[in-house]
């Protein structure tokens, strides 16, 4: 998982319209997506509601598959306790 970073600081600089909001199960979790084409670009954590999480795909400059990384089972993780 990629780590989290304060939401204060997360900059969209065009886009953000197009942007909509989706919540799982428990609802305590924000996940944003574009409207348009479905990518989920970021979300709010339900642990640390303050906090943010990035898609490292949708970041400018990135190159994903650089980067080492875990793969994250969704269906495998508590609703309550992972999200």
């Amino acid at each position: 998982m990629s780590p989290t970073f304060a939401a204060g600081e997360l900059n969209i600089l065009n886009g953000e319209d197009a942007l909509t909001v989706y919540q799982f199960n428990t609802r305590s979790a924000k996940h944003d997506f574009c409207r348009h084409c479905g990518i989920y670009p970021f979300h709010q954590t339900s642990k640390h509601p303050a906090r943010l999480r990035a898609n490292i795909g949708c970041l400018e400059g990135i190159g994903p598959y650089a980067l080492e990384a875990a793969v994250a089972d969704g269906a495998s993780l508590s609703v309550v306790e992972d999200a």
